[in-house]
């Protein structure tokens, strides 16, 4: 004989609610235990019940750790009491950025046409193509900017004439006078 089907919704009187909290929490520690130990799984679960204040909480590596992962894929970081970040987040983001320097000055010699070597032919192929876009866009930038230079030079051609005739006007208004 098996449980009746239970509605999932908010229990509306306290101590049930408690009562459910208290009952159904045991579970979820256990199933984050299982789903770690069978997947290899890095899990954190952090509860806070409705009426203590106290943390439940179960981790597989640890909650410091998890946690400073968590923050680093998302783009935070962490920081300890005195507002200072770890020294494991500082040794994480200059890693980081030591991959990306590496990465991006691998990129700028192949623009440059070095070490072209250990390029294959799709990665070629995507410098070819690279390379062709910016030449396209600086000969476009080239063009818009002689064009803005003719359309400067004509503005002051007209401003010059204007001028002209603005004093033209100002010593015809003088004699009137």
């Amino acid at each position: 004989m098996g449980r009746g089907k239970v509605e999932v919704k908010r229990i509306e009187n306290a101590t049930n609610r408690q009562v459910t909290f208290s009952r159904r929490r045991n579970g979820v520690l256990k199933k984050a235990f299982e789903l770690s130990l069978l997947c290899d799984a890095e899990v954190a679960l952090l509860l806070f019940s409705p009426s203590t204040p106290k943390p439940h909480l179960f981790s597989s590596h640890g909650m410091d750790r998890t946690l400073i992962r968590y923050r680093r894929e998302k783009g935070f970081y962490t920081t300890n009491n005195n507002g200072i970040r770890t020294i494991e987040v500082w040794k994480d983001e200059m890693e980081e950025m030591k991959r990306m320097l590496e990465a991006l000055e691998t990129k700028h010699k192949h623009f440059a046409g070095d070490d072209l070597s250990t390029l294959g032919l799709k990665d070629l192929k995507k410098l070819e193509r690279q390379l062709r876009i910016g030449v396209d866009r600086r000969r476009l930038l080239t063009e818009h900017i002689s064009l803005l230079k003719r359309n400067l030079k004509t503005m002051q051609e007209e401003n010059t004439l204007l001028n002209k005739k603005l004093n033209e006007l100002k010593k015809g208004i003088d004699e009137d006078s």
